[in-house]
C-alpha cells in the first residue's frame, strides 16, 4: 500500500511540474487534470473515498468545464479550427495519457486485489456531514473560493465580448 502511495505521489509531482513548465496552456491543463486525479488516488489510498470522488467531480471536472467555457467565450473563429487540430495531435496527449494509465492501473489494483475497501478504520461520511463542515467551520474558505471565481468569470466575459460599433469610435 505504501508503494502505491509513492507511485501516485510521484505521478502528482511530475504532472504538477509539467503544469508549471509547459508553454502551451492546453498541455498544462491536461497535466493539471492528471495531477488532480493523482491527488484523488492518494485520498483513496489514505481511506477517504468520498473526498477522492469530490476531487474528481469538482476539481478535475470543473476545470475542464471552465477551460471549455473560456474557449467558447473567446470564439476566435477560423483560428480556433487550426488550434483544435493542433490539440488533437498525438504529442499533446502522450505524456498525460501515460501518467493517467499509471494511475488507472494503480486504482484497478486497489479496487480488485487490495483490501482498501474493507479497512476497519474507514468511516462512512455522507453529504450531510460534508455540508455541515463546509458551511460550519470552513464557511470562510468556501466564501473566499467563490470570491476567487468571480474575477475569473468577469475576465472571461470581458475577453469574450464583442466590441460594439459605438465603442470603436473614439470621441
Amino acid at each position: 500500500m505504501e508503494l502505491l502511495f509513492y507511485i501516485a505521489a510521484s505521478v502528482a509531482v511530475v504532472a504538477t511540474l509539467r503544469v508549471i513548465t509547459c508553454a502551451r496552456p492546453v498541455h498544462a491543463l491536461l497535466y493539471l487534470v492528471v495531477s488532480l486525479l493523482a491527488v484523488a488516488v492518494i485520498f483513496f489510498i489514505l481511506g477517504a473515498p468520498f473526498v477522492a470522488a469530490l476531487e474528481v467531480i469538482i476539481y478535475a471536472g470543473a476545470i475542464m468545464v471552465l477551460f471549455v467555457f473560456v474557449v467558447m467565450m473567446l470564439n476566435l473563429g477560423p483560428a480556433t479550427i487550426e488550434q483544435e487540430q493542433r490539440w488533437m495531435a498525438q504529442s499533446t496527449w502522450t505524456g498525460p495519457s501515460i501518467l493517467a494509465l499509471i494511475l488507472l492501473g494503480e486504482l484497478l489494483y486497489l479496487l480488485i486485489w487490495s483490501d482498501a475497501g474493507q479497512s476497519a478504520e474507514m468511516a462512512v461520511v455522507g453529504p450531510k456531514e460534508v455540508s455541515r463542515a463546509l458551511f460550519g467551520p470552513y464557511l470562510l474558505g468556501v466564501e473566499l473560493a467563490s470570491l476567487l471565481l468571480l474575477p475569473g468569470l468577469v475576465s472571461a466575459y470581458h475577453l469574450g465580448r464583442r466590441i460594439q460599433q459605438d465603442e470603436r469610435k473614439s470621441p
